[in-house]
């Protein structure tokens, strides 16, 4: 099991969905989008979902109809900001400090792994943030793509760096748009973040 897997009665569902990375594995533990895969095997999808939530859950691709319609719109480059219910109780506090910290880092832009860190007022923290990066259980929706080293390098991508470059290529393509229509900033704040 992994670091972040649990254990839940509540009502598992999930489905596969494509992407323009490829197939994404979604699971929606009690209405709540609780784990985003990639790359995902087809196959062996239901056994992996098994050994995290407990069980397979249902395969039911309607039940993600607004997570689905809301991650196309952001591969569309038209939306910046993911709103549905989303569950991170599989996270340990440390952990789930440091998605909150991803998912105040602002659309199109990076940050390092030193600067979530100390963000979360643990300077010295600089690995384990990396490792929980790593474990983030909803990659795209909680950025950790956005995340960089200090020396600028792309650093880790669990699903792999050629998906972490065309992330980040679609991010900057639309914000370079937006702001072209002054639709990045409200006075000198950065409008479009993921609220938790």
């Amino acid at each position: 099991m992994s670091e972040y897997s649990y254990r839940s009665r509540s009502e598992i569902t999930r489905c596969i969905w494509k992407s323009p990375l490829g197939p994404l594995g979604l699971v929606s533990r009690g209405g709540k989008l609780a784990q985003i895969t990639f790359p995902v095997d087809p196959v062996s999808f239901p056994f992996v979902v098994e050994r995290t939530f407990g069980n397979a859950g249902q395969e039911s691709l309607e039940s993600f109809a607004e997570v689905t319609k809301q991650l196309g719109e952001y591969f569309e480059g038209r939306r910046l900001v993911f709103r549905f219910p989303m569950d991170l109780d599989q996270g340990t506090p440390f952990q789930r400090r440091v998605w909150k910290a991803l998912a105040d880092i602002p659309y199109g832009q990076t940050v390092s792994y030193k600067d979530i860190a100390k963000n979360i007022g643990q300077p010295s923290a600089t690995r384990a943030v990396g490792s929980a990066n790593g474990l983030n259980p909803l990659p795209i929706v909680i950025p950790c793509h956005r995340v960089v080293s200090s020396d600028g390098s792309l650093g880790g991508y669990t699903p792999g760096l050629a998906a972490k470059k065309k992330l980040l290529g679609l991010e900057a393509e639309t914000r370079a748009k937006a702001a072209h229509f002054g639709m990045l900033t409200q006075g000198n704040k950065p409008q479009y973040r993921l609220g938790l």
